[in-house]
């Protein structure tokens, strides 16, 4: 049996990353105090420090939360029923819709690079993303779907189109627009290395 104290804790913890979630999504990093989040989230400033050491740590308790439920999204459309090749397209649509939500917009693609510093978050990119792009490749070398080409180089390549796609989509004043043109492109490339493109 939990204790009614690690419940009450977890479930703080949880109203302050969704509120600061929300607040960094509506105003940015920058706009956002720590008085803005424990208002919003109904607890102490105390209870805030029991958790967390500062913003940034709150900040980056927030971009987890978006880029774990992201990936789990996607993992399911890669790794659900059907061929390589369909789960594949489903996975391009399903990351172009996740590129559209305003949270993954603006802390994840937006902020986290500044907030975070840039290789601290291409490294959390790379542990989020990159092991989802390369099982797909591999899932499509494996089908006879692509050409046999390496493995790690056709992933690198796509992982970093699927990142200029996603800055492309959250950059643009258009962003549906930006979505279908980005999604067409990715399309078309995978489409070139498809084995049976030269039938």
């Amino acid at each position: 049996m939990r204790s009614r104290r690690v419940d009450y804790v977890e479930s703080t913890r949880q109203a302050l990353v969704d509120s600061a979630l929300d607040l960094f999504t509506e105003r940015g990093y920058a706009g956002t105090s720590l008085d803005a989040i424990v208002k919003r989230a109904r607890v102490t400033k105390g209870a805030l420090y029991h958790h967390f050491s500062g913003k940034q740590a709150l900040f980056e308790a927030a971009f987890d939360l978006v880029e774990t439920a992201a990936m789990n999204r996607l993992t399911e459309v890669v790794d659900g029923d059907g061929a390589a090749w369909e789960r594949a397209m489903a996975g391009i649509q399903a990351y172009v819709d996740v590129c559209l939500e305003p949270s993954y917009q603006r802390v994840v693609i937006h902020e986290a690079p500044v907030v975070m510093g840039w290789e601290r978050w291409r490294e959390a990119e790379e542990h989020f993303s990159y092991g989802l792009v390369r099982a797909t490749v591999e899932a499509l070398v494996d089908a006879g779907e692509i050409e046999p080409l390496p493995v790690e180089a056709t992933a690198r390549i796509l992982f970093g189109a699927l990142s200029a796609g996603a800055e492309t989509i959250a950059s643009s004043a258009e962003p549906k627009k930006a979505a279908a043109d980005v999604r067409r492109t990715i399309v078309a490339v995978m489409e070139g290395m498809r084995r049976n493109a030269r039938l």
